[in-house]
Formats: structure tokens, sequence, C-alpha cells
């Protein structure tokens, strides 16, 4: 059955995850899955490591692109069946093998349309989880070309019903921006650090005064919320007082421009702290999400096809905290995001025992034929 396909291609994709920005075998296996069951257009390396696959019904009419992503996360999966990842330190925890097998899919059901109007294009692309791919994508001149008129997504939702449709108006997901702060002190004999200068006193203090920063209410308007990812400083050696560090913070927000805010709260900190405890410091910004923005024709299609598709609706009435590169495509064009309930006991995204649950691909696959459907026959 073609869907049993789908789910082995899941599994195989599952067994082998890349990192962001080295997707080249996934980009492969993608490719040969769709050569396989249907010879179209492939558009290679778009954006990176991307693909475009093309379905160009008429020369007239809209042009639609489906997105989903590539690439896995830095995570030793934890489980045991039998298509766990085979590749140490990397795993597919926030569910592209699923999102990627949905899209693939639906090879199966485009061959066999027969749409007087538009095009269809099946977006795979690279480097989500560091905000890089989207932006690639979009300075590609080969996307550029297609002239895509709305673009769709979905993510898995874990801790929501299996099969309801997640839809929000407006603000899909959040703004992310990412920063590392060097501190540059100076080592001295650990017997004597009054003669050298040790950041481990400025760090904590950083540590308390980014807390306070925090309103982790995203019912709220100044929703703001700093999270401590990484720190370090000093060698392992005992005889040495650290002469330096370095702290990284993931930061959210409902907007670019409470990001921006922010980002002048961070700064105005670190001029307060840092020359208190006589440390110079040097800020690195990355890893950059623009809040998705849900349009309201995309969003109005998405409602009305899980409605004819009888699938459970919850309106979500907050973006959601999570950072998505999408953001970068709805800035630019007419798009929306929607969401799949991936089960109430579903371990959360990132985490690592998460699996894509199988019993879902079919509903995505159903969505995104509706999607397509009411947009290129009306």
């Amino acid at each position: 059955m073609t869907i049993e396909k789908i789910k082995l291609l899941r599994k195989e994709l599952h067994r082998y995850p890349e990192l962001s920005g080295q997707e080249t075998e996934t980009a492969r296996r993608i490719k040969k899955f769709i050569e396989k069951h249907h010879n179209t257009k492939i558009i290679e390396n778009i954006g990176g490591n991307g693909l475009a696959v093309i379905y160009e019904f008429s020369n007239n009419g809209p042009t639609i692109v489906i997105r989903c992503e590539l690439d896995a996360l830095p995570i030793e999966e934890v489980n045991s069946f039998e298509h766990c990842s085979l590749n140490s330190g990397i795993s597919h925890k926030c569910g592209h093998d699923g999102h990627m097998a949905i899209v693939a899919g639906l090879v199966f059901w485009l061959k066999k349309q027969d749409f007087k109007k538009g095009k269809v294009a099946l977006l795979f692309q690279p480097a989500e989880e560091t905000g890089t791919g989207a932006p690639d994508v979009l300075s590609d001149y080969r996307f550029n070309e297609l002239h895509p008129d709305y673009i769709f997504a979905l993510h898995n939702i874990p801790s929501q019903p299996l099969h309801s449709i997640i839809t929000i108006n407006g603000d899909f997901s959040s703004t992310v921006q990412s920063v590392a702060i060097h501190l540059q002190g100076k080592e001295s004999h650990s017997a004597e650090p009054e003669h050298g200068v040790n950041p481990a006193l400025c760090i904590a203090e950083l540590i308390q005064k980014f807390e306070k920063l925090n309103n982790n209410d995203p019912t709220k308007e100044d929703f703001r919320l700093c999270v401590p990812i990484y720190s370090s400083m000093g060698v392992k050696s005992y005889g040495i007082s650290a002469g330096f560090g370095e702290i990284h913070y993931t930061l959210r927000t409902k907007s670019i421009e409470k990001m921006e805010r922010l980002k002048q709260n961070v700064e105005s900190l670190l001029i307060d702290v840092c020359p208190k405890h006589k440390l110079p410091h040097t800020t690195s910004w990355f890893d950059y999400f623009p809040a998705v923005v849900n349009d309201g024709f995309c969003n109005q299609v998405i409602k009305e096809t899980a409605k004819n598709s009888n699938f459970d609706i919850i309106k979500k009435s907050t973006a959601f905290k999570f950072g998505e590169d999408f953001g970068w495509f709805s800035e630019k064009y007419k798009g929306a995001m929607f969401g799949i309930g991936a089960g109430i006991e579903s371990p959360a995204l990132h985490q690592a025992n998460y699996d894509f649950p199988d019993e879902i691909i079919e509903t995505g696959m159903t969505m995104f034929k509706g999607i397509i459907e009411r947009i290129l026959t009306h």
C-alpha cells in the first residue's frame, strides 16, 4: 500500500539523520524516493542541500509551495525501536522526518491530478534548526523564478490530541534570537586570585539579572523569555584562577519589535555589569527566527480544509513559544502554518525519546491535498 511505503520512508529518514547544512544524504534519499514513484522536475541544491519538486499544470494560475524541513538535531536518541538513529549524537527529535514523509507522499496524489491552472512545488528545505535555511532558499534565484503565490507548512504538536488541527490567527510562532557573551579577564595563580580577573562573579550576576528580564507568560504582550543554553570559564587546571568565560542565551518575544527592545535591555545589562567586574565583553548574535505571521486568506483555507475533512480544530489564541524559520517566508509571501496533534502522551519536541507518530502522516497529507485543491479549483 502507498501509505506503507511512505511510513517506511519516514523510518529510513529517522535512521539516518543529518545536522543543519549537512543534509546531503537526506536529500539524496528524498530524490531517490520521488524518482522511483514519479518522473517529474526536481531542482537540486536549492538554498544549499534543498530540493524543489515541481508539478506544473498550467502557465496560468497561482503557484503553491508546500514546505518541509530536512535537518535533525544534535541529540543522542534513547529509544530502542528498530528504526532508531544510527548516527551517533544526532536524531530527529523535532519530527522533520515525519514532515518530509508527508510532503514526499504527495507525489502519489499529484501525479494523478489534472488541475486546469497553477503549479505546485514541494520544497524540502535545509537548515531550519539554525534559522539559516529559509533565507538561503529565498536568496536562490531558482526559487524566486518559481514566483510563489502561497506557501504552506505544518508542524507536529505534542500534548495535543492525535489528528487535531491547531490554527492561530496572526502570529503562529515567536521571534527567537540567540546570543553568545564572551568575557575576557586575566589568569592568575589560584593561590593568588587577587592578581587576576576571574569572570565567575560576573557570570553569576548576569545569570541572575537575565532571569529578572523574564515574563514567561505567552498570553501577555510583554512576553519575553531568556533561557541559558551554555556556559564555560577557565580550564581544568586547578592551580589557575579562570581568566575568561562565556555564556550563551536564547531569547524569545512576541514580535520583531519586542525582540529589538529585549536586545537593548541585554546590551544595557552588560554595559552595567561587566565593567564593575573589570571584564571587557563582546557579544555575538546568531540563529535568528522572525515570527511566523499567518496570512488571513491562507489561514482561512487551512480552517476550511480541516472542517471539510472532519478534523477537530483547535483554535489557539497565542503564538507558540518555539521559533520557526518559516517566518522568513511569511515576511515575503502569503503563507500560513498549522499544527497537527501528535498525541496527548507524546514526549515533547527536542526530548531524547521523541518519535514522530506515523498515525498522523495521512492527516498531514489530507490537509495539504485539500489546501491545494481549494486554491487550484476555485
